[in-house]
């Protein structure tokens, strides 16, 4: 019998933005075309295509690729801008978690040291009767 490793656990910031993420087709698309614009393989296919196309199909292709490429710039400036404005939503999500739990822990942290600071008052008050009283 294999055992299979445990999953990972992840920041509930990180479960909630990807749920949130998933919900909407549009942020799916945006998410795959910057991944995909991201990649090698986005390098190798526009490498190819613009060779065929500068060799085989356009007899002057200068000024029509100076438009297409332009055009693909626009856009993929548009989805990098997307993927920063993620990022940037991601990091203050997390960020604002983070915060709220830091605080609860300090606050719980705080209510121990006040309880321990009480009853090694009141030990040491009960320790010093004691002697007081000669026991």
């Amino acid at each position: 019998m294999t055992q299979q490793s445990p999953k990972p656990l992840q920041h509930p910031a990180v479960v909630n933005f990807r749920k949130q993420r998933a919900a909407s087709m549009q942020l799916r698309v945006a998410d795959w075309i910057t991944r995909f614009a991201g990649s090698m393989g986005f390098v190798y296919i526009h490498a190819v295509g613009f060779a065929i196309w500068m060799i085989f199909f356009e007899a002057s292709p200068w000024p029509t690729l100076t438009l297409v490429v332009s055009l693909e710039a626009i856009f993929l400036s548009t989805f990098v801008m997307i993927g920063q404005n993620r990022q940037a939503e991601f990091q203050q999500i997390k960020a604002d978690h983070d915060f709220s739990q830091q605080e609860l822990e300090l606050k719980t942290n705080t209510e121990l040291t006040r309880a321990i600071h009480q009853m090694t008052t009141e030990l040491h008050r009960r320790l010093i009767d004691e002697a007081a009283d000669g026991r």
